[in-house]
């Protein structure tokens, strides 16, 4: 039979001894360091917008409710498409027939009163100058119910990438102050990752209003913001 003791004391020793090796480096790399999150936010004028519109109508029966609104959406399908907007520009977002309740009646149970047809359209509007014209016009064609309107990029990614590049900038300049104030000199960069990208959100300054006549709009501005943190050694 082996010496399993022996052998146990030998391990323990080598154990030991390779723990000795690495706790100064564990010191340094795991405890000497500054740990920083940087933000960048950049503002740029929005070239597009997406709004949401649509028809919605009243009928005693689903099938009289959706013809009409079918009618309707059809006609400012066509106003949007002689305005210049492109097909693929125009996409049905919902479409819903709900039955209606009149709860005014001494009876206890609500009384079938008709039915609601709704169909909504997600429509891009790239002209931004014709913007308000075009909304007037499709008001005229029937729209009745307009339910958001979101000033976007078309190509998003500069900003996106000048964010990210203010956010590294930030928090290099803030790694800097902390290291000056603490005493202590900034080592090499030991690691950079990305916290959270914001794609733009509108952001209503310095707003613009539309000169084109009809529904004035104020394209303001959208904020396109990065973080990211940066872990720098400490020089000895």
């Amino acid at each position: 039979m082996p010496n399993l003791k022996g052998f146990e004391m030998r391990l323990l020793t080598l154990i030991c001894a390779v723990a000795l090796m690495i706790t100064p480096v564990w010191a340094e790399t795991g405890m000497r360091h500054i740990t920083m999150t940087g933000l960048g936010q950049v503002e740029t004028v929005p070239d597009m917008a997406v709004i949401s519109l649509g028809v919605s109508s009243q009928a005693r029966s689903a099938g009289e409710a959706m013809a009409e609104t079918s009618a309707k959406v059809a006609e400012i399908i066509a106003t949007l498409r002689n305005a210049g907007i492109a097909p693929s520009d125009i996409q049905t977002s919902r479409l819903s027939v709900s039955p209606r309740y009149d709860h005014s009646s001494t009876r206890n149970t609500p009384q079938l009163v008709g039915f609601i047809a709704t169909n909504t359209l997600s429509v891009r509007f790239i002209d931004l100058s014709q913007l308000g014209a075009q909304l007037d016009a499709v008001m005229e064609a029937g729209a009745n119910q307009m339910n958001g309107l979101n000033f976007q990029m078309q190509d998003a990614q500069p900003a996106q990438d000048a964010a990210r590049v203010a956010a590294v900038e930030d928090a290099m300049r803030k790694a800097a102050l902390y290291a000056q104030a603490a005493g202590v000199e900034l080592g090499q960069l030991i690691s950079l990752s990305e916290s959270g990208a914001a794609s733009p959100q509108p952001m209503m300054m310095e707003m613009a209003m539309a000169r084109s006549g009809g529904v004035p709009v104020a394209e303001g501005e959208v904020t396109t913001s990065a973080s990211v943190t940066l872990v720098y050694a400490i020089a000895d």
